[in-house]
């Protein structure tokens, strides 16, 4: 019987690594894909699907047909519950899955498996901020093409009131003092602001940005200093005047912890329990893992040897080093093969691992909310992740023995970020590559990273990048001739 390998997920991280797995495997193994959304998304361009620059048809497209192309089982499928041991007297590992559509909806199966990538990606967990999300309040979100659809739905009745002299506050950024994405949040601000301008409106737009992050600029990533035309700056720096230009004021150092329509509650790093009005809100939600179980062989409950309470997948970082402090934390901490140390056979890749700790130096409010980023894992390092992954899987299969060649650790990859600033011919982006993901000054003492690699510039050919990149990534996600030339 052929090895089976079986992806849950298939976002960025999963779709990744089940392309790169068969095309490696061929016929030697077979690739299984559960996932209950039927279609990839390109999210990087969800930012441009919230401000009506493009519809949600143009950043997804329908898995079935490319698995079918590239011989991929896909079944359009949540996953319940991992068996790590199997059943009493089998020892043979599965998940369980429930379909969710079709006449097949509501159908319970048991999936085998030789190798399990967790790609499962988040929980856009908005109960964790009482009356944050859609369905509650009233703000919006970008962390899905419907979402952002929607917030272009809201965002053009603003638009609408301001033609018409009325004066709007506009609230974008973080719903949460944990959450992550504080580049999505970024982006989408400087793109909302762009199109106001654009349309001659500023003077009826009062643009606010809140955030979680300590200084404008950390990003979840401590912040970075960059390189360009033999300057050296700090992304503090450089978005705080993008913000200036574009008539942005922002309130960092903010924990938000309740939200009500037209209003937002959050208490500041001093203490000061605030309050800030609104007519349009997007504010992105923390994230959670999605919430799978782990049984034993006679029902026991192993969650706990697979999961932390976040419901994140526990790899083979050091997690003991989060009581250490955080002078003394390194890229030594984080995972380099994100695999679990309890079940070799399994692996977690993009949000659905646990990181050992945050990136950004933790704080917290006087009444202890928090006041610290997640660290950022989706884009670039997804892709990365999964890839690695798949070719270290795929290798242990062929070569009957594991050896992992290729390197998955954020503290050894590269991430590429690409701001964008409006759309079409007059758009400019901020555009910026760091290395190592992970800070560390051990190793570069002055930047913390290689600042001959961290480098970033504002202008027209970031625009054009990031345009290029939304056509050339949605064609090799499409497995399209020669889609695996194409990098992550």
């Amino acid at each position: 019987m052929k090895p089976r390998v079986v992806i849950l997920g298939a976002g960025i991280s999963g779709h990744t690594a089940a392309l790169n797995l068969k095309r490696k495997l061929g016929n030697k193994g077979e690739v299984i894909v559960v996932s209950p959304n039927s279609n990839y998304q390109w999210v990087p361009s969800n930012i441009w699907v919230g401000t009506g620059h493009m519809k949600p048809e143009d950043v997804y497209f329908p898995l079935k047909p490319v698995y079918d192309k590239m011989k991929i089982d896909f079944k359009q499928a949540k996953a319940l519950s991992i068996h790590p041991e199997g059943d009493a007297g089998e020892n043979k590992p599965y998940v369980t899955i429930e379909y969710v559509s079709g006449t097949d909806a509501g159908k319970k199966e048991k999936v085998y498996y030789d190798f399990l990538i967790n790609a499962t990606g988040p929980k856009l967990n908005f109960e964790a901020t009482p009356g944050l999300g859609p369905d509650a309040s009233g703000t919006v979100s970008i962390c899905s093409y419907n979402h952002a659809d929607h917030a272009w739905s809201e965002l053009s009745k603003v638009i609408e009131k301001m033609k018409k002299g009325q004066k709007q506050k506009i609230v974008i950024g973080l719903g949460h003092g944990g959450a992550t994405c504080q580049g999505a949040a970024l982006e989408y601000t400087l793109n909302v602001a762009s199109l106001i301008k654009d349309l001659g409106l500023e003077d009826m737009a009062d643009i606010r940005y809140i955030t979680n992050e300590m200084f404008i600029g950390d990003l979840g990533m401590a912040g970075a200093y960059v390189k360009n035309a033999g300057y050296v700056a700090h992304t503090k720096n450089i978005i705080s005047a993008l913000f200036y230009e574009y008539g942005v004021r922002w309130h960092h150092q903010s924990s938000v912890y309740k939200v009500e329509p037209g209003k937002i509650y959050y208490e500041t790093y001093q203490g000061e329990e605030l309050t800030m009005d609104y007519d349009f809100a997007m504010l992105i939600p923390p994230f959670s893992g999605v919430g799978i179980t782990s049984v034993g062989p006679n029902g026991e409950d192993y969650t706990d040897r697979l999961f932390k309470p976040n419901k994140l997948m526990i790899v083979d970082a050091d997690y003991e080093s989060a009581k250490k402090p955080y002078h003394e934390w390194s890229g030594d901490d984080w995972p380099k093969k994100l695999q679990n140390p309890t079940y070799p056979n399994i692996f977690a890749i993009g949000i659905a691992f646990a990181p050992p700790h945050t990136i950004s130096k933790p704080h917290t409010t006087p009444s202890g909310r928090p006041l610290t980023p997640a660290p950022p894992r989706t884009g670039m390092p997804s892709a990365v992740m999964g890839h690695a992954t798949a070719m270290n899987i795929a290798e242990w299969i062929l070569e009957g023995k594991p050896s992992f060649k290729h390197k998955a650790s954020m503290a050894e990859i590269a991430s590429i970020c690409v701001v964008s600033i409006g759309y079409g011919f007059r758009g400019i982006a901020g555009s910026m590559s760091v290395y190592p993901t992970i800070p560390d000054y051990n190793k570069y003492p002055d930047f913390g990273r290689d600042i001959n690699y961290t480098i970033g510039e504002v202008g027209v050919a970031g625009h054009w990048f990031k345009y290029l990149m939304h056509h050339l990534f949605l064609y090799k996600a499409k497995a399209k001739p020669g889609w695996w030339l194409i990098p992550d």
